[in-house]
């Protein structure tokens, strides 16, 4: 981030505190040095300041977005626990100051605001393949899911291999704890990831060693470490099934959701089969008895149709239509007389 920036800038000075001293280094026009590292001084302090002043000859138009950048500390706030993060924008004379001290418990009910849930937060924590995991989610009544997933503080806005793991966890925890309950029976197929997912609100941060970080694309928006898999897989797998054991009433309130939604997802795909197949039959006979000989004429309102008796009749009755406007329907058995019914 910092190259880049120092890149695309006409100034990037930068200020270290550590070890009781204080270093210098200032660039240029892009990343040239204009002055070396250098210690200036003393301190007690530790942090590190950067100036830089974005490339005119790069950005015709320099407006910083307060809104975005509030947006992204916030997050920043919310996944470095205890840490106060503040932002003062001079231009208006504005400050605002985020410390979260409950870190993804607390994001979790800022996502949660004004949806009804379902569960209490689940808070999910370990190390696991030198990779340190958090996990926090909550269900409520709704039908979609909403997922984030970071990696070193970073929106992995792609998913990538800790969400995989994640999801994987998720699914064959609950289908074991509904196998052991009875709630799945043995001839029931498994719940699908998606019917686990729906109304499911999750946080998923994982801190990953530099050795170890991999990223699928420049974005960095899709995390490639393979570790990152098991490792998040591999603890909420132990710390979610423990929950689920312990929280009966919530963890039948999940699985009675999932297979509602699976149920609701069957009958999506069989009125979708059924669609396809009336299309292929064509719109004529779509409501009718595959012996109906239809008319050419697709008009509906200037077409006849006779029923006969039986199939003999009507073969007879194919043979003497006029086949642009007529149509005939045998029937199967003695039709009633009407007028002496």
């Amino acid at each position: 981030g910092s190259s880049v920036v120092n890149a695309l800038s006409s100034v990037f000075d930068v200020k270290i505190y550590r070890d009781t001293k204080i270093w210098h280094i200032k660039f240029g026009n892009g990343g040239q040095v204009k002055q070396p590292l250098t210690e200036i001084g003393t301190t007690n302090e530790t942090g590190t300041t950067i100036t830089f002043l974005p490339d005119s000859k790069i950005f015709k138009v320099i407006d910083f977005s307060f809104t975005t950048i509030s947006e992204r500390i916030r997050e920043s706030a919310f996944l470095n626990s205890g840490v106060k993060i503040t932002l003062t924008d001079e231009r208006a004379d504005k400050t605002v100051e985020y410390l979260f001290n409950n870190g993804l418990e607390e994001f979790i009910t800022y996502m949660n605001e004004g949806k009804k849930s379902i569960t209490t937060i689940v808070m999910m924590k370990g190390l696991e393949k030198e990779i340190e995991v958090e996990v926090a989610l909550q269900y409520s009544t709704e039908f979609n899911e909403n997922l984030l997933s970071f990696a070193n503080n970073v929106k992995t806005s792609e998913g990538g291999s800790h969400v995989v793991g994640f999801r994987s966890g998720l699914t064959k925890v609950i289908n074991d704890y509904a196998r052991k309950e009875g709630l799945l029976k043995e001839k029931d197929k498994n719940l699908d990831s998606t019917d686990t997912r729906e109304g499911l609100t999750a946080i998923i941060s994982v801190k990953v060693p530099e050795s170890l970080i991999q990223y699928e694309g420049q974005t960095k928006g899709k995390l490639g470490t393979y570790d990152a898999r098991a490792a998040v897989e591999i603890i909420v797998t132990k710390q979610f099934g423990f929950w689920l054991t312990e929280n009966k009433t919530s963890a039948y309130t999940i699985i009675e959701k999932a297979l509602l939604a699976r149920n609701v997802r069957e009958e999506a795909r069989k009125a979708r089969e059924a669609a396809r197949n009336n299309k292929k039959r064509g719109n004529s006979d779509r409501l009718l008895t595959g012996k109906l000989t239809p008319a050419q004429n697709r008009n509906k309102l200037n077409n006849e149709i006779f029923l006969v008796e039986g199939d003999s009749a009507g073969g007879s009755a194919k043979l003497g239509r006029d086949r642009r406007f007529q149509a005939i329907l045998p029937l199967r058995g003695k039709v009633i007389n009407a007028e002496k019914a």
